[in-house]
């Protein structure tokens, strides 16, 4: 019989080969072909569960054929939440159930919301950053007038210095979009004191006849509410024509509708000759448009009254940035957002609505609704949406901002990683870090758990803004975090490498990423969600799996494939691939001692007696920690030397049982046998809870 040291150097020095033989052997193969072909199917746990081939296939990829009986303790383990430590799953002391249920999302992943806490963050901060540049535009213009005004010459020189001209319009209360260039040329040639200038005949001659008007539409009204007051209380008088009376009614609410429009176009009319004379006399242009010698454009006086009067027209934009109503706005945009379920009830919700487009720098009263609703229901992945043909970014910044699918109806954040991935690959960084303390003093290691954290911490809020594969490849300190956590060195990959990486299809098996000898490279690459463009999208689920969950899954059940055959062969072999996969996940001496095959490769390695397993579990961990350093579990070439120890120890052990064709050893993954006694399981499990 081969050796157990050949057999496991042979294949771990030819893994992936070793691997793919075993993808391409039949039954294998057409396992994992049914499985990618009906996951997408499954709905619910129930229709996981009934489908015998799909159920058994991920129970072996996660270790848990022996269990496969138990549908009514697995169910309960597929709907843990794994956010809470008090779930089912997370009481149990076996790790292989919690990677089982973080396998799929049947416990919901992530829930569709307008915005994610990080959108309405952004958006607030966004928000107030318009404001206040909204404010420091307007004090940028005002001291541009000021610089400018003094060298203007002419009437027409002024009106072609577009910063200029818009300040005066809007100083004035002049609607560029209703008066022609020419007509404001010649109101800013008149004299307001000479009866017979253009603004005067023009204009101000109208002044009577409109106020005359406004007097008689305002009596319109003061009447018309008299006659409904008077109509409203012959209701109740004895023998009243109440038919006859409401009809009346309605007729002079009719009319003050009527009324009140002309008031309101009676007064803009007015406002704007009353705009016309007051430019017109805050400047000193001749009739031909030109300036008198020596004279200025405006006095001293006219400056500070123009510009007094543009702050006044801002008035909303100087209001709407002063702290208290800017902390009044955002907190009526909080509480309005957790109404907003759709499309229709953000546009009609105004503390949102409102909020929202003046954040990205637009005019609620420049914008139609119905172009709102286009943009959010647009797909910004696809560079034809409507949102990427207004060629606007504020409207490609309100889109992001929301999570609205084709129909308006909600959908989850658009975000490069899921918060599950986040939250595994921060505790991955962690777990990481304070192993590699593992023999520093207790100071140190709570120093390192600490600086640990706050780097998690860190991450957590980068990659929420993290918009494309470059935006993380530019980041090169998030890079480092992500490739510590897979356990990959970052001072041995550099950002080119990376970026074929993340270039790579992962449905190409000869794409880079997976035709790499280490796996990880394509892990990192599916743990976000990367378009082909390298941008972040909403990548389509299989069924109740994520794209990673099921490459893992696959990944999984060949690695489980190849241990058992080995297995059925030489159990060595099964133990030492077993704890060479494992080796990364052990954070404390009591997580192998709560395992039975890890517990026999450390006790065959350093030649301890199997008797060990009765001793009390703290002896057994200090037995652990005194001939084994934890941190080198995170270095593959450390492992690697621990488990050829291990073979060889082994062979030795079973050298009078090697031609056997079972071993007793088998037993370990069989859920029986003699090793940890139930008292020794008990014990870990307290040691746990506490």
């Amino acid at each position: 019989m081969v050796t157990t040291y050949f057999s496991y150097s042979y294949i771990t020095h030819n893994l992936k080969q070793s691997l793919t033989r075993v993808e391409q052997q039949p039954d294998v193969a057409r396992e994992a072909a049914y499985y990618k072909a009906n996951i997408g199917k499954v709905k619910t746990i129930d229709d996981f569960m009934k489908d015998y081939r799909l159920y058994h296939y991920a129970m072996k990829a996660y270790g848990l054929e022996d269990m496969a009986y138990a549908k009514a303790f697995m169910k309960q383990v597929l709907e843990s939440d794994l956010n809470d430590s008090k779930s089912f799953v997370n009481k149990l002391v076996d790790k292989r159930y919690r990677e089982f249920a973080a396998a799929f999302s049947f416990a919901g992943g992530t829930t569709p919301v307008a915005q994610s806490e990080h959108q309405t963050d952004e958006m607030i901060g966004l928000y107030t950053a318009t404001k206040k540049s909204q404010v420091d535009a307007l004090a940028d213009d005002s001291k541009y007038y000021s610089a400018h005004i003094g060298s203007i010459t002419s009437a027409d020189q002024l009106l072609n210095d577009d910063r200029l001209r818009d300040y005066v319009y809007s100083a004035y209360g002049i609607d560029q979009s209703k008066w022609p260039r020419d007509t404001i040329s010649q109101v800013l040639r008149s004299d307001p004191s000479d009866p017979t200038s253009y603004v005067n005949t023009t204009f101000a001659s109208q002044l009577n006849g409109l106020k005359a008007q406004l007097a008689q539409a305002q009596s319109d009204v003061s009447a018309a509410n008299s006659r409904i007051a008077d109509y409203t209380a012959q209701l109740s008088q004895p023998g009243a024509n109440v038919t006859q009376l409401k009809v009346q009614i309605l007729v002079e609410k009719h009319h003050l509708e009527s009324y009140a429009s002309s008031i309101s176009g009676l007064s803009g009319q007015i406002a704007t000759i009353n705009g016309f004379v007051d430019v017109a006399g805050a400047f000193e242009f001749s009739p031909d448009g030109s300036l008198p010698s020596g004279v200025s454009a405006q006095t001293a006086a006219n400056v500070t009254i123009t510009k007094q009067r543009f702050d006044d027209s801002k008035a909303a934009v100087y209001s709407a940035a002063s702290p208290l109503n800017e902390a009044f706005a955002i907190r009526q945009f909080r509480t309005a957002l957790l109404t907003v379920n759709s499309v229709d009830a953000f546009v009609s919700t105004p503390d949102v609505y409102v909020f929202a487009l003046g954040a990205v720098g637009l005019d609620p009263k420049e914008v139609s609704q119905a172009t709102i609703k286009a943009v959010l229901e647009s797909d910004l992945s696809d560079p034809k949406s409507y949102v990427h043909t207004l060629k606007d970014d504020r409207y490609v910044q309100l889109a992001r901002a929301f999570n609205f699918d084709a129909k308006g109806n909600l959908t989850t954040p658009l975000v490069a990683q899921d918060p599950a991935e986040v939250l595994k690959i921060t505790k991955d960084y962690v777990i990481s870090a304070v192993k590699s303390a593992s023999t520093a003093s207790t100071q140190q290691q709570a120093a390192v758990r600490a600086q640990a954290t706050k780097d998690a911490t860190d991450y957590q809020e980068a990659i929420a803004g993290i918009d494309s594969v470059s935006d993380l490849l530019a980041n090169r300190p998030m890079v480092d975090f992500i490739l510590l956590a897979k356990g990959l060195d970052p001072r041995k990959v550099s950002t080119d490498f990376l970026k074929k990486i993340f270039a790579s299809d992962l449905n190409d098996s000869k794409s880079f990423a997976n035709t790499q000898s280490d796996p990880r490279f394509a892990d990192i690459v599916a743990s976000f969600n990367f378009d082909g463009k390298g941008n972040v999208a909403r990548l389509p689920m299989m069924g109740p799996q994520k794209r990673d969950q099921f490459r893992e899954t696959q990944a999984n059940y060949l690695q489980q494939s190849l241990e058992q055959q080995q297995g059925d062969t030489n159990p060595g072999v099964r133990l030492a691939l077993y704890f060479q996969r494992k080796a990364g996940d052990i954070t404390s001496a009591y997580d192998i001692l709560a395992d039975k095959a890890l517990s026999e490769v450390f006790r065959t390695t350093f030649n301890l007696p199997d008797q060990m397993a009765a001793m009390p579990i703290d002896r057994q961990a200090k037995y652990v920690d005194k001939f084994m350093k934890l941190k080198d579990l995170s270095d593959p070439a450390k492992v690697a030397k621990l488990l050829n120890r291990f073979s060889a120890m082994y062979d030795i052990k079973n050298s009078q049982s090697t031609g056997q064709a079972q071993s007793p050893l088998l037993n370990l993954f069989q859920g029986s046998g003699s090793g940890i006694s139930q008292s020794t399981f008990l014990a870990i499990a307290k040691l746990r809870a506490h």
